[in-house]
């Protein structure tokens, strides 16, 4: 990857990325994809650390994760490594890393050190707890997060016990939060010409994302619970059967129910004194669902997503993931974006969900190999072809 095909609105960054797993380079992702320079540092080969996936480099996953950045294998445990990466510091915008706590001070890489070479850099840590606190040391992982937060308490049917939620919601939140972060810390910037250090753990990201499931309680003191497939509120508000599968229907609001009486052929539902009302249908939506359920399962989902459609009511397929990328308003937003790999032939990633009218973001490369760019990297910074032969052979690189 060269500098003139990496080019975007954040094509003067540079990051030094030491993330792992899936939070940290989720919020990574999102600067490489708009054009910076990232430079992914891992440990060499012969260290035997993984960047948490095994031999999956080649998998969906990690190339998804990966693309568009270049990779720098080094010990950051061997002083010569270290001096390595304080040289990379100089230049540098960015260091992201989601390590444990404590680490980034025993390796001598945390923010108070940096910032003393480079005092314009922005610091980003994302944590499982945070920082500090009863929790800071405690391993981070999204399932268990997802349970601390509050989001399996009101996930899933009544009957079946706490659910987590399908994806990994608290690694990507908390990912994107962080780049959210760096990208404010990045525009005071301009102003201050000082860095600062972005905190962001998967515990607050989960809570936040909550939004008004958590408002109730603050506000309210109302406890939300697990309401299936339904709206917790907004009724009817969720999954119904047809003569071949499901669809979702969102109807809650009093227009929208209207109009879904009129395209079920069913107005007198809407003159039903417990359907009457909002209030009324979230009160009473134990016996309105059924109704709705005898009706729907008369015709297919695409017959009553046509009459849905016609009739001016939000409703929709539940797609599987093949389905998902066949569907023509997901291939016309192009979602699915194709990069040539070295050893997968034409592979696809998930591409960025917003755009730029002038300076779209950029798939250019797929994730590196473990220290690919290592001889680049370090002769950008100055480093004799002996000095950089000196290095590997020492296993410093």
């Amino acid at each position: 990857m060269t500098t003139a095909t990496r080019q975007g609105p954040l094509a003067h960054i540079k990051v030094l990325d030491l993330t792992r797993v899936r939070a940290g380079p989720t919020c990574v992702r999102q600067f490489a994809d708009w054009g910076a320079d990232v430079i992914k540092i891992e440990s060499p080969e012969h260290m035997e650390v993984s960047d948490g996936w095994g031999g999956l480099r080649d998998g969906p996953d990690f190339q998804n994760l990966h693309r568009n950045k270049r990779s720098l294998a080094l010990n950051l445990k061997d002083p010569a490594g270290l001096e390595v990466f304080y040289k990379l510091v100089e230049s540098a915008d960015v260091v992201a890393e989601n390590f444990r706590p404590d680490v980034k001070f025993r390796l001598g890489i945390d923010y108070e050190t940096l910032r003393k070479i480079n005092p314009k850099l922005v610091y980003a840590s994302i944590s499982g707890f945070g920082q500090d606190g009863p929790y800071a040391k405690r391993p981070g992982f999204d399932h268990i997060v997802q349970g601390m937060a509050g989001l399996m308490s009101v996930t899933g049917h009544p009957d079946s016990g706490p659910m987590r939620a399908g994806i990994a919601v608290a690694d990507v939140g908390a990912g994107l939060y962080c780049a959210m972060a760096v990208m404010t810390a990045l525009l005071e910037r301009q102003t201050s010409g000082q860095g600062q250090w972005v905190q962001v753990s998967l515990l607050q990201a989960m809570i936040a994302m909550l939004d008004f499931q958590a408002a109730r309680w603050l506000f309210l003191g109302e406890i939300p619970v697990q309401a299936g497939n339904d709206h917790p509120t907004s009724i009817p508000t969720g999954v119904y059967p047809t003569a071949d599968g499901h669809i979702n229907i969102a109807a809650g609001e009093q227009a929208m129910f209207r109009r879904l009486c009129d395209a079920l052929q069913r107005p007198d539902l809407m003159q039903d004194p417990r359907f009457d009302s909002e209030e009324g249908r979230s009160l009473n939506r134990h016996a309105l669902n059924p109704l709705l359920a005898q009706i729907t399962r008369q015709r297919s989902s695409a017959e009553w997503i046509a009459a849905f459609e016609a009739g001016h009511v939000a409703a929709g397929p539940i797609n599987r993931m093949d389905q998902v990328f066949a569907d023509e308003q997901v291939r016309h937003l192009g979602m699915a974006q194709p990069l040539a790999h070295p050893r997968l032939g034409e592979v696809e990633v998930v591409a960025q969900p917003f755009g730029l009218s002038r300076t779209p973001s950029q798939l250019r490369s797929v994730a590196p190999d473990r220290g690919e760019h290592s001889a680049q990297i370090l002769a950008g910074c100055g480093y004799s072809a002996e000095h950089i032969e000196r290095l590997r052979s020492a296993g410093v690189i």
